[in-house]
């Protein structure tokens, strides 16, 4: 092919190229279109179900969907006999959430005279299907769940060193989402464990310093390293672990840490891959003749490295003495979004963070992540005087399972049509300023006493406000009364990737359990209360643990708030304000730290050798196998999930009805129960998006609803949470331009 054929032929793929946007843009209106008719007919069918006479086989014949898919939509149709579907639904349960200890015997039925208390005036039940609104769970901080590994027993499973081949994760099963079956408190000897604490062990205020570790900042993208005061630009080769490792500790020798702020080197190639999780545990393992993986000792034996689709942890040493000094590889994504901030701000606002926590404790390290500096602060405010002066008392494994099984996290919501309209007048969203900070000034402590239903009958309705009040765990079933017609107020369990949903159809019945705070509320909102039958509960004594630790770090925020409008030079505002974003992680994954999951334990095991008990192999390449496995609770002193469990229920709580307090005076309220109904369209943790602006005042305080993103309508409901976060992308950048005036 000679230079002119050449240019003639590049000439011919322009219209080409012309002729395939023109098609995509047909596929992409059409499967727009598509998507819509799918939604109406889901919708649909979700309203046939509600007649009692419906079967799934008609609606399925009509709609040309399998029964199984109209199940799938509608539960309410599954043709399933009861005690097959009673079966199938545990079996699931076991399925989707971790494993939680179960009673040691099954619930025994309560005395005649323990007739569980009705809150609120009875309403007629009608069984209605779930609002079918994807919730997902707020993560808990990802280094917290790469904990240190024991050496597996002799007997474990060993990967021979010949024929090896790539062995792919093998894909979760797709669980149905149906109702879940939450754990009760049992009767007797066994009921006896869930109103215990674990012997010998205690929440103690350290009696050492942490050491801090040499730590540098690399943009792996440009290949320029910030150490010290000083920039250095490097040559990064392929970018693998071992080339960054050789680049940086040539530069600067003993780093024992590399936050990669920009570049994400463990995405490369990631198209080669199933899924990004297996790019990233094959970037971890790439082979270099001078680095092996970090295996520890003693404790962090097997520990290796923590895989993570974003934020990876990479532990490494020299392969000559792989017993020596351990280097990692990390995320700057731990701490806070870069949102495009160079390599030498994001190193700014490290130093920034670390001031500011000085000033409140002049013991202040930061260590690899958030939740562990998090908890690592919250440990050096545990008394030295009065009550809890010998530490904190962790709770029996049972209760503990319990919680976890039973406190759900963050709510995140999407309010689908006919519930909201098709096309949306805005799409305004609102931000709970540092939310989780306001909810830290009390918390259960000590030994829970458990409630019975007949004890919470024999009380007066003072005592009843003041236990639902106080700091407790209440086992309840629910009715959404009729004539109902705004949000959902308490979660209810379901399996599959949702969890909890939020049922607001009049008549709607289930069973689950809830914070003290959201029950008094359901009960007790200015709307129309709810029937509310209280089954039992957790009643702890008030207490204060977080509230020292809270109490800083606001001050650390509030400062680094400050420093972040009034400064004079722009790159000192922007450092300051990723830092008080950082601050904001260590108190959001600190809080989730406490939560003390079932630990999910990923790490390497080279061929040929042993490989832990029940583990789950996620990649195998010729030298190295990368697992996880799911390690139940660790005993842990610092595990008090009750904790966790009490602030975000308040949070939860707050999302619907918030008060303005001036001293002791409430001069006003927030929240979504405060918005007209039809206008909420999305939960997200710590935030809420409606259709129209709310008269909610700002101060700038920690739980102030802050107006965050407006986007202008008409806006076409969002039909999934991914749509819902490019549409909140829009609507800030709208709101960035035009001003909160707009």
């Amino acid at each position: 092919m000679d230079r002119k054929t050449y240019t003639a032929k590049v000439a011919e793929l322009r219209p080409l190229r012309e002729e395939i946007g023109k098609a995509e843009k047909t596929v992409a209106a059409a499967q727009a279109a598509l998507d819509k008719l799918n939604q109406q007919r889901a919708r649909r069918i979700t309203e046939l179900a509600g007649y009692e006479g419906a079967k799934a086989d008609a609606i399925a014949k009509a709609s040309g969907l399998s029964v199984g898919d109209v199940v799938r939509i509608a539960p309410l149709l599954d043709p399933t006999p009861a005690a097959v579907r009673a079966a199938k639904n545990d079996d699931q349960a076991a399925a989707a959430a971790a494993p939680a200890p179960a009673p040691e015997a099954e619930p025994v039925a309560e005395p005649a005279t323990a007739v569980a208390p009705v809150l609120a005036r009875p309403a007629p039940v009608l069984e209605q299907p779930a609002p079918a609104a994807p919730v997902t769970e707020v993560p808990t901080e990802v280094e917290d769940q790469a904990v240190a590994e024991q050496p597996a027993p002799a007997a474990a499973p060993v990967v021979p060193a010949a024929s090896v081949a790539p062995v792919a994760a093998s894909p979760r099963p797709v669980v149905e989402a149906g109702p879940r079956e939450l754990p009760t408190l049992p009767e007797g000897p066994a009921g006896a464990r869930y109103e215990a604490v674990t012997t010998g062990l205690v929440s103690k205020r350290p009696n050492f310093t942490q050491q801090a570790r040499s730590t540098v900042f690399l943009d792996a993208a440009a290949g320029v390293l910030a150490v010290r005061d000083q920039t250095v630009r490097l040559d990064l080769g392929a970018r693998t672990p071992g080339e960054i490792l050789d680049a940086v500790l040539a530069t600067a020798p003993g780093t024992e840490r590399i936050y990669i702020t920009a570049g994400a080197p463990w995405h490369d190639g990631a198209e080669r891959y199933s899924t990004l999780k297996d790019a990233v545990a094959a970037w971890l393992n790439t082979p270099s003749e001078r680095w092996t993986t970090a295996v520890g000792s003693g404790r962090d034996k097997l520990a290796g490295h923590f895989v993570h689709q974003r934020q990876p942890v990479g532990r490494y040493a020299p392969a000559s003495a792989p017993d020596s000094g351990t280097t990692e590889i990390r995320s700057m994504g731990e701490w806070f979004d870069p949102d495009g901030a160079d390599v030498v701000t994001c190193r700014q606002a490290f130093t920034l963070l670390w001031q500011a926590l000085r000033r409140h404790w002049d013991d202040a390290v930061l260590m690899g992540s958030p939740s562990q500096t998090g908890r690592d602060l919250w440990s050096r405010t545990i008394p030295t005087t009065g009550k809890w002066a010998g530490g904190y008392p962790v709770l029996s494994e049972e209760l503990r399972g319990l919680l976890h099984a039973t406190g759900g996290q963050g709510r995140t919501e999407l309010l689908l049509p006919p519930r909201v309209p098709e096309q949306l007048p805005a799409l305004v969203e609102y931000d709970r300023t540092f939310a989780y900070a306001k909810h830290l000034w009390k918390s259960p402590v000590g030994t829970p006493r458990r409630i019975t239903a007949a004890a919470f009958a024999a009380m007066t309705e003072a005592e009843q406000v003041k236990a639902l009040m106080s700091c407790s765990h209440w086992n309840i079933r629910v009715t959404v009364p009729a004539g109902w017609n705004h949000v959902g107020l308490l979660p209810a369990p379901v399996t599959g990737d949702r969890a909890w949903i939020y049922p607001s159809e009049p008549g709607a019945t289930f069973t689950t359990w809830a914070g003290g705070a959201e029950v008094h509320l359901a009960f007790a909102n200015h709307l129309m209360p709810w029937r509310i039958e209280i089954l039992g509960g957790l009643l702890w004594e008030d207490g204060k643990p977080l509230d020292e630790w809270g109490k800083r770090l606001k001050a650390a925020w509030a400062d680094l708030t400050n420093l972040s409008k009034l400064h004079g030079d722009e790159r000192q505002r922007t450092a300051a304000y990723l830092a008080s974003r950082a601050v904001r992680s260590v108190l959001l994954f600190g809080l989730g730290g406490f939560a003390q999951r079932p630990r999910l334990v990923s790490g390497t095991t080279p061929v040929g050798e042993t490989l832990p008990a029940g583990v789950e192999i996620l990649g195998l390449d010729g030298a190295v196998v990368t697992w996880q496995r799911q390690a139940g609770f660790s005993r842990d002193p610092y595990a008090h999930p009750e904790w966790a469990a009490y602030v975000w229920s308040g949070a939860r709580a707050a999302l619907l009805d918030m008060k303005y307090r001036q001293g002791k005076e409430i001069i006003g309220h927030a929240g979504a129960l405060h918005a007209k109904p039809g206008t909420v369209v999305y939960f997200g943790t710590d935030g809420i998006a409606l259709t129209e602006r709310q008269p909610w005042p700002y101060r700038g305080e920690p739980g102030d609803y802050l107006l965050k993103g407006h986007l202008t309508g008409p806006v076409e409901h969002p039909t999934s949470q991914e749509q819902y976060l490019k549409l909140r992308g829009l609507g800030r950048a709208e709101l960035a331009e035009k001003g909160a005036d707009q």
